[in-house]
């Protein structure tokens, strides 16, 4: 088994759901007390949204780099960033190690061409739904065609991810109206709904949903556990 290296912290309400899933699938896997070989740092979220808000990315850049350097140091064998918006940094990062890089981009389109979809609609933080560097890999890399919400729509879905799913508060309100938002992007073609934050999965679930829901948090985790277990191809 392979040791996995988690950059989490951002937010740790999500860090945990990787920490749990991968351990469990593991366990499934293996059987008996087995569970998951892990290298974890969690930063503290407050520096890194603060850079975000600021666009300082080289900032946020010299924090996710010196993390990754301590898990390849620590011992492990390919790196995690747990969260969607930090991929933005993701060339950097696997530049700066020498472990390979597992995206949770590619891990989402591989999870969506597996269940025959080809559109899908993308919710996550404004960066992620706004700039390119995963809407554009999806669609370059891997040939989907996403659309997003109108910007009222990617207004509620960024704050709500802000102000309460990563400080744990899980609201009816908000609930609904990340469905309504759904709703609209299903009534403009999309066939499935990428939880492209990993965060949502804590609001959103599947059978709150028409079409098929994908929860990036869950696949990048369960696509770990795959990569540990020798089953997913690492470049």
């Amino acid at each position: 088994m392979k040791t996995i290296g988690l950059l989490g912290g951002m937010s740790w309400e999500s860090s945990i759901e990787y920490y749990r899933i991968i351990n469990q699938e593991v366990r499934s896997a293996l059987g008996g007390v087995h569970s998951a070989k892990i290298v974890l740092v969690s930063l503290d979220f407050t520096e890194i949204e603060e850079l975000q808000m600021k666009g300082d990315w080289e900032g946020a850049a010299r924090i996710l780099i010196q993390s990754a350097r301590e898990i390849e140091n620590a011992g492990a064998d390919f790196l995690l960033i747990c969260t969607n918006t930090m991929h933005l940094l993701a060339e950097e990062v696997q530049e700066a190690v020498d472990i390979p890089l597992l995206h949770i981009a590619d891990a989402t389109a591989r999870a969506v061409k597996g269940a025959g979809l080809t559109r899908v609609g993308l919710l996550g933080t404004r960066f992620t739904m706004e700039k390119d560097f995963y809407r554009g890999r999806l669609e370059r890399e891997h040939q989907l065609e996403v659309i997003v919400p109108e910007r009222a729509g990617r207004d509620l879905v960024h704050n709500v991810i802000y102000d309460e799913l990563v400080q744990g508060l899980i609201k009816d309100r908000s609930r609904q109206g990340y469905l309504e938002v759904i709703g609209k992007l299903v009534k403009e073609g999309a066939e499935g709904i990428v939880l492209g934050c990993t965060e949502i999965g804590l609001l959103i679930k599947e059978e709150d949903v028409e079409v098929p829901v994908f929860d990036t948090m869950e696949i990048h985790a369960r696509a770990a556990v795959d990569a540990a277990l020798g089953s997913y191809k690492l470049d």
